[in-house]
């Protein structure tokens, strides 16, 4: 076993820097013997680390390696089965139980009883030591260095070492003092006893020297001894003089602890009173108001200019009294609070004397501004507010201060204001609106006799005079329709003519300079308003302070919802709705005090577009522009979102008036008994176009005239086709021809860029049918001599040779002269002259394509000529026989012909 356990140390626990205290063979139990070594080592370097190492023999040599370790720390519990009888079994209880068979009880023993010194020495660990034998549980010998000398402490801890492993190495020191030992000794190696006998008495010699040098010392400890009784009695000499000085001085201490108490109460007064001076200070600084401040607080005339300077500078030394910033304690002086309440009662009384003053500015502006309202009247201006401005932002720095100090009196000055106002703008915006309604309908005397009268009697009478006034017929285009016989019914211009001094102006150049009047008019008004609501709006925002984002509420004002032309008001009667910043709050004072403009703008809008449909592209055009200028400087404005809602009224009115006219071309009715000629929407279209395309030049609605030309131009070519199809007395090709040439004649003026498409199908259109009607109209001039060729073709197309035509009984030449004899030059020409009587009476005067189409049917007759001219001359070669005419004699009848008619 010994030399197992050397090699296991030399192969296995010295490379890992291990040394191997104990081992034990052992076979695992109840399973076939496979025979293992289990050992216990710790390692030679610090911090020692114990561990139990399972060994096993390698199958394919005679080499050991190292299976399992398990650290003993790990170990819970060592079973020894019986500690009475010999049993080579044993259980190690790690992290499950381990079971093994020694191959001898002294083996199993031995390992048991190192493990037990391990962890008494290393671990500090009682592990639980089942049925083990107490005779293997000794305890190790405590060593002290009390009792041992430091010489030889390092004996002692080999001898401890040497009781838990009987074999220990010489360290490096060791080694060395025995080989210096046994050089000084020739016979160290060859007569060891000799040596050891040497030893012996050099260590006798050695212990005789030192109990002799114990006894030789034993005189000089007695004169130390007495040298140390001396020094205790000079010792107690001085200690009574210590203490005689002490007593001397025990008084002196006394008095210069009553002189440091008296210097600590002087310096604690002296900081007490640095303290109450800075503090009395802070206060007479910061909380003394001087008293001309309250005098102009008390009695500061708000009507001057110095005294509102007066006043502003007296409320902002006011407002820093009363916001300083107090240390604790202040609040519990009764002079502060008597100060405190000083401050209270002056603001209150200034606040007063601010809103009560204000309200009386508000109430004279509208009593002076109302004495300007006869000189507008009369003139399509509003009037200007910059005055009254200008003298109300005096008192902007005494409104912050009041919205500061005084809210609740701050929101009653900002109500009051908004009603002052709203009811001083709508009387101005209401006569405003008069005045523009009138001009627009005419400066008649029936006219000016309205503005007399209340305003809603006024606007009735107007409207009920503006649809029951003169019913004269318009002339010009209009009578051109009655000419053709074709009426339009739910004309759209019958109502201009009742509401304008006709004279002895055409219906058209009315047109023109009632729609030219009624777009300055419109611009006139927009031009007004815009600069007067950014007035009004800018002053808000100055006035009232609203620079700073805060919530805000006032108390009854109506916020306005606005879809289209419909207007809701909601009310409240405590406060406005919370607003976030001060653009909401701008914008609904700007909603209560031009809570007239937006009713005004529609109701106007209405009367344009009653007057005429087609004042709805300049209301457009006018404002869009105006819209997205203000949507430029701010798009939440009160001026950007109410020209917004506006601007929807207007646009609904544009798509009806395209609507209507899309209408009115279904329901055009035509005439039985008279040609139809030019339709009257396909007219109307080339005046919307025109118009449209002189307002709308460079405007930002570009694209809702162009989805309206789509609407427009799908409608008249469906029902140009649903007329000509209706129509009696004019051809079919006719209707589709001049109407389509009309049309592609407008869109190639106007150059109309969305209409590219339509310009080109409306040309194809004219083509098609003119080429259509030119056909269905000339016929057969020639018919007995087109049936004899159309015989002589039918018979080529059953395979006869052409030049075998002439020899069919039906198709001789003889038949040939017979039938040519019977159409000479005047017979010809007669047909002519009557078929250009027919297409003068089918045609209209207005679109003048009469000899566009007489050309084209002389081309086609001369086509005819040409192929009949062709058979001939391949059926009948040689045969001499020729058409009694020649083309040029059709030329000649066709310019005579279209020369005298």
């Amino acid at each position: 076993m010994t030399a197992i356990k050397h090699a296991l140390q030399r192969d296995i626990f010295t490379p890992s820097d291990e040394r191997l205290l104990s081992i034990v063979n052992v076979c695992k139990a109840g399973k076939k013997k496979k025979n293992c070594f289990l050992c216990a080592t710790v390692t030679t370097e610090r911090p020692v680390q114990v561990k139990v190492v399972k060994v096993k023999k390698s199958d394919k040599g005679d080499f050991y390696k190292r299976q399992i370790a398990w650290a003993l720390r790990d170990l819970a519990v060592v079973d020894a089965k019986d500690a009475v009888k010999e049993n080579p079994e044993f259980d190690l209880h790690f992290e499950k139980i381990y079971k093994w068979v020694a191959s001898s009880t002294s083996e199993k023993h031995a390992f048991i009883s190192c493990i037990w010194k391990l962890n008494q020495r290393y671990l500090r660990k009682k592990i639980d030591f089942v049925n083990v034998s107490s005779q293997l549980l000794e305890e190790l010998p405590k060593v002290t260095e009390e009792s041992v000398p430091s010489g030889e402490s390092q004996s002692v801890t080999g001898a401890d070492e040497e009781a838990v492993d009987e074999y220990q190495e010489l360290n490096a020191r060791e080694e060395q003092d025995i080989e210096i030992m046994m050089e000084g000794c020739e016979c160290a190696i060859s007569n060891a006893e000799a040596f050891a006998e040497k030893l012996s008495r050099e260590l006798q010699v050695l212990d005789g020297a030192n109990i002799q040098s114990i006894m030789a010392s034993e005189k000089q400890v007695n004169i130390l001894m007495q040298l140390l009784d001396e020094a205790l009695k000079e010792v107690d000499q001085i200690e009574q003089k210590l203490s005689s000085y002490e007593e001397m001085l025990q008084s002196v201490k006394e008095q210069m602890d009553q002189i440091s108490e008296s210097n600590h109460l002087i310096h604690l007064s002296n900081t007490n009173n640095v303290k109450l001076l800075s503090e009395i200070e802070f206060l007479v600084n910061h909380m003394d108001l001087a008293k001309g401040h309250i005098k102009a607080l008390q009695e500061g005339d708000l009507a001057s200019s110095r005294g509102i300077e007066a006043c502003t500078n007296a409320a902002d030394a006011l407002l820093q009294c009363m916001n300083v910033a107090l240390r604790p304690g202040h609040d519990m002086l009764l002079a502060v609070k008597q100060q405190q309440q000083r401050f209270s009662d002056l603001r209150e009384h200034f606040a007063r004397r601010l809103a009560s003053h204000l309200n009386n500015v508000f109430v004279q502006q509208g009593h002076d501004q109302s004495s300007t309202l006869a000189q507008h009247s009369v003139e399509l201006t509003l009037p200007n507010h910059h005055p009254f401005h200008r003298d109300l932002l005096r008192y902007a720095k005494l409104m912050e201060w009041l919205k500061s100090t005084d809210y609740g009196k701050y929101e009653g000055l900002t109500k009051n204001y908004m009603d002052y106002l709203s009811r001083l703008y709508e009387r101005e915006i209401k006569d405003f609106f008069e005045v523009a309604k009138i001009k627009m309908t005419g400066t008649t005397k029936e006219s000016k006799k309205f503005a007399t009268l209340p305003r809603k009697e006024s606007a009735v009478k107007q409207e009920t005079e503006s649809l029951h006034g003169s019913s004269g017929k318009l002339t010009g285009s209009t009578s051109s329709l009655n000419k053709l016989s074709v009426q339009s019914s739910g004309n759209r211009r019958s109502q201009s003519s009742s509401l304008l001094d006709m004279g002895n102006m055409s219906a058209s150049d009315l047109d023109v300079a009632d729609r030219t009047k009624f777009d300055k008019i419109f611009q006139q008004v927009l031009s007004e308003l815009e600069p007067l609501c950014l007035a009004e709006q800018d002053f808000i925002s100055k006035f009232f302070k609203l620079q700073q984002h805060q919530n805000m509420s006032a108390s009854m004002t109506e916020a306005e919802d606005v879809d289209g032309g419909s207007l809701t008001r909601q009310h409240s009667s405590s406060s406005l709705l919370p607003v976030s910043s001060e653009k909401d709050m701008i914008r609904q004072m700007m909603i209560r005090i031009f809570r007239c403009i937006e009713p005004e703008l529609n109701n106007l809008i209405a009367l344009g577009d009653k007057i005429d449909s087609f004042n709805s592209l300049y209301m457009l055009v006018k404002m869009s522009h105006h819209v997205w200028t203000a949507q430029n400087v701010d798009p939440a404005s009160f001026l950007s979102t109410t020209l917004g809602n506006v601007l929807v009224t207007v646009k609904r009115n544009f798509d009806k008036c395209i609507s209507n006219q899309i209408r009115q071309m279904e329901e055009v009715k035509i005439s039985k008994k008279s040609k139809v000629g030019i339709l009257p929407f396909v007219a109307e279209f080339e005046e919307f176009a025109g118009l449209a395309e002189s307002i709308f030049k460079n405007a930002e609605r570009r694209g809702d005239l162009d989805k309206a030309y789509t609407k427009l131009i799908r409608g008249v070519f469906v029902n140009v086709e649903k007329v000509a199809n209706e129509s009696q007395k004019t051809p079919r090709d006719v209707v589709m021809m001049e109407n389509f040439h009309h049309i592609f004649a407008t869109l190639s003026r106007l150059k109309i860029s969305c209409l590219e498409a339509e310009k080109k199908e409306a040309k194809q259109k004219y083509t098609d049918h003119l080429q259509s009607y030119v056909i269905s109209s000339l016929g057969q001039p020639l018919e007995k001599l087109n049936h004899f060729f159309e015989g002589v073709e039918a018979r080529v197309a059953q395979g006869i040779r052409e030049e075998e035509v002439s020899y069919q009984l039906a198709f001789n030449k003889q038949e040939l002269r017979k039938v040519i004899k019977e159409y000479p030059g005047k017979e010809v020409k007669k047909g002519l002259d009557n078929l250009y009587k027919k297409v003068d009476k089918h045609l209209c005067e207005e679109e003048n394509l009469l000899q566009v189409v007489w050309h084209s049917m002389q081309d086609e007759f001369i086509r005819q000529y040409k192929h009949f001219e062709g058979l001939i001359a391949r059926c009948y070669p040689g045969s001499g026989v020729t058409m009694e005419f020649t083309i040029q004699d059709i030329l000649d009848y066709c310019s005579s012909i279209a020369q005298s008619h």
